[in-house]
């Protein structure tokens, strides 16, 4: 009976939590989510806390407070110059998953196996001889968590802060100036903001005991290469397919940002070894 109950607790305190939390963000003056967007916001809160606990709801609570604090800088200026995120920057369940839909499958991994349903054993991947060099799985997938959202953050804040106070905008794949807002398109201080972002979140996953410090080198670096390999899609995929369109993009970053990580430690611990 208390394994039973033990069992529950995780959910019970995930649902009642985010109820409170949803009902607070329903009535609040300022919108950070649409309606449907505050539903799919709690169903991916209540999956988050119940698989990595209140560690991994600290980065991805992180990641929208100062997500949807950054779209805000300059909302005036680029309402007016028609470069400004829809709604007001209000997200959407297109925009909850296109940022989160990566560190979801990561944390459900996660949960995965520590439920014990899957015990991964590299033979079954035919590692079997390279044993000491295959890290830890839950580790690795807690990486590709923080990664993924240390990616969204970086994107997010370098194209709201080149948006508003970019100088001078270069397309990122023939460096001609382009106007602010246009997709591919960056700029030194928004380059330099999303490093600083990146840098920040991945030290919430370090704080909270996700990743170690050198996790967050390989969290800083794959939000860097995925961030820049986003706006290359942006300039020349983006305009050419109608289904890119900017959140399936951002899955995408998210995905290379998490795959980065993952390959950079997993690199590092060969070298090492």
């Amino acid at each position: 009976m208390s394994s039973l109950i033990n069992f529950f607790n995780p959910w019970l305190v995930a649902v009642g939590l985010n109820t409170v939390l949803l009902g607070l963000a329903w009535i609040a003056p300022k919108k950070l989510l649409t309606p449907a967007g505050l539903f799919h916001a709690w169903f991916l809160s209540i999956l988050i806390w119940v698989t990595l606990g209140w560690q991994g709801y600290a980065v991805v609570m992180f990641y929208f407070l100062v997500g949807s604090g950054v779209t805000r800088i300059g909302m005036a200026q680029k309402e007016a110059e028609g470069i400004a995120e829809k709604r007001s920057g209000a997200r959407g369940p297109e925009n909850v998953w296109g940022s989160a839909l990566t560190g979801a499958l990561c944390a459900l991994g996660v949960g995965i196996i520590n439920s014990g349903f899957i015990v991964p054993n590299p033979q079954y991947f035919g590692f079997a001889q390279y044993k000491s060099l295959v890290p830890n799985p839950q580790s690795l997938l807690l990486l590709a968590y923080v990664a993924s959202f240390s990616t969204k953050l970086a994107d997010t804040t370098a194209s709201e802060v080149g948006k508003a106070y970019g100088k001078s905008t270069f397309l990122i794949t023939t460096l001609q100036p382009v106007p602010r807002g246009t997709e591919g398109a960056v700029s030194l201080e928004g380059t330099l903001a999303g490093i600083v972002a990146s840098v920040t979140i991945a030290f919430v996953g370090w704080g909270v005991g996700l990743i170690d410090l050198l996790g967050v080198v390989w969290c800083v670096l794959a939000a860097f290469i995925a961030t820049n390999l986003e706006s290359v899609i942006g300039a020349t995929l983006q305009s050419k397919y109608t289904w890119l369109t900017n959140e399936v993009v951002n899955i995408f970053n998210t995905l290379i940002g998490a795959i980065a990580a993952v390959l950079l430690a997993w690199t590092w611990i060969s070298i090492i070894k």
